[in-house]
């Protein structure tokens, strides 16, 4: 599944097909809206009648719309044209290591009803709580029939092909199915992900505001674990058995902290919330240990960040060792990959302005070029749901990716 890239697309010919054009197109409109055929022809370099056939085809299947008419220069006064998003429907699913979180929410990302509640790491109990609430919350909220399917983000790496869990250190699966018994329980189809996977088709499809698109970026994600979505020419790369971008397992220390999946000194173990708030705690905990106690006392990394930015010494120390941590981890992903940008996710950007100055200057003590030294490192914007947004994702992208041509 690849991204067209609207600003350098190549046009359908009679040698091929013509639904490159109508991808073009609806592509443009979904990133240009309101815009106009005009507009459109003009971008695409084509003619207006061939323009007129192409809206008219996306307008028939309802994938567009025509908005109000605006005033012209000269000419004939246009009507508008919008991608169809709002009354069309999906369910979004985060599983994380402590809660697992839901979103109804359109196609274009917004949200409509939101719900969470421990996570249940036993696989078949998981399903059914899963299946019970989906079912209440589009019920609750009149979206049944009206919901084109479900994204479900998992803390592990995913067979694309079979839809199956490979391993989930976190939620300690191996071999895992539960994207079939989810579909067959709601009656929809589901879509499953890796998250940072799902993050990097986020702000692929979703788009991040004021962040210029490129087709060639990282996006790592920072939370209950660590890893990287990583974007060359437009797609995603996920190795030859499905599990590219593991950088959080990659060990910086051979003798560190014992990781989630079994190794030591993985850079998860010294960056994720995990182990901020075990920092912040000053214990070493075993998974069960960590998941039980985080229950218990209802702490989380945002009441860390909250208590360093009101001055708490213990809090800031701890969150300060974890930007330095990021900062080696980030350093090794440009050196790597050399994206043309790094968006980080997840909880810990809230304190961005904080951890920038230390994470940037353990970039550039670490980057192999000045030129590596300076490439963007942009957080997520702060209130976003960069999780649920890829679920989203996962269901909406294939109706926007470029059409596999012979």
């Amino acid at each position: 599944m690849r991204k067209i890239d609207t600003r350098r697309f190549v046009r359908a010919t009679r040698s091929t097909p013509r639904e490159i054009n109508r991808q073009i197109l609806l592509n443009l409109v979904r990133e240009h809206q309101p815009i106009s055929r005009a507009d459109l022809a003009r971008r695409m370099a084509i003619g207006r009648g061939m323009v007129t056939a192409l809206v008219d085809e996306l307008l028939d299947e309802e994938s567009i719309y025509e908005g109000a008419t605006v005033d012209a220069p000269r000419g004939r006064k246009p009507k508008m044209l919008y991608v169809r998003t709002r009354d069309r429907l999906v369910v979004g699913v985060d599983v994380r290591f402590s809660r697992t979180y839901l979103m109804l929410g359109d196609f274009g990302g917004t949200p409509v009803a939101t719900e969470s509640f421990d996570t249940l790491v036993e696989p078949t109990a998981l399903v059914e709580a899963l299946v019970t609430r989906i079912r209440r919350l589009l019920r609750e909220h009149g979206a049944v029939g009206r919901c084109e399917g479900i994204g479900l983000v998992v803390p592990g790496m995913v067979d694309q092909r079979t839809g199956r869990v490979l391993n989930s250190p976190q939620l300690g699966w191996r071999d895992v199915d539960v994207r079939d018994a989810i579909a067959a329980g709601t009656g929809l189809p589901v879509f499953i992900e890796n998250a940072p996977i799902a993050c990097a088709l986020a702000h692929m499809w979703l788009g991040q505001h004021g962040v210029e698109p490129t087709s060639d970026f990282a996006y790592v994600t920072v939370s209950d674990g660590v890893g990287v979505g990583v974007v060359v020419n437009g797609q995603v790369v996920r190795g030859q058995g499905n599990t590219a971008g593991e950088f959080g397992h990659i060990p910086i220390a051979l003798d560190g902290p014992t990781c989630l999946c079994g190794s030591q000194g993985c850079l998860e173990a010294y960056t994720s919330n995990l182990a901020t708030l075990k920092r912040y705690l000053g214990r070493d905990l075993s998974p069960a240990q960590t998941r039980d106690l985080l229950r218990s006392s209802g702490l989380t990394v945002n009441d860390v960040l909250a208590r360093a930015r009101a001055g708490e010494a213990r809090a800031g120390a701890a969150l300060d060792e974890t930007a330095h941590f990021l900062g080696v981890g980030l350093a090794t992903v440009i050196n790597a990959l050399n994206p043309a940008q790094i968006i980080v996710g997840g909880e810990l950007t809230a304190a961005w302005d904080r951890i920038a100055p230390i994470v940037h200057a353990e970039v550039a003590k670490r980057a192999l070029t000045l030129a590596a030294s300076a490439t963007p490192i942009i957080p997520e914007a702060a209130g976003v749901s960069p999780r649920l947004r890829g679920a989203t994702a996962l269901v909406t992208a294939p109706v926007f990716a470029a059409p596999q041509v012979a």
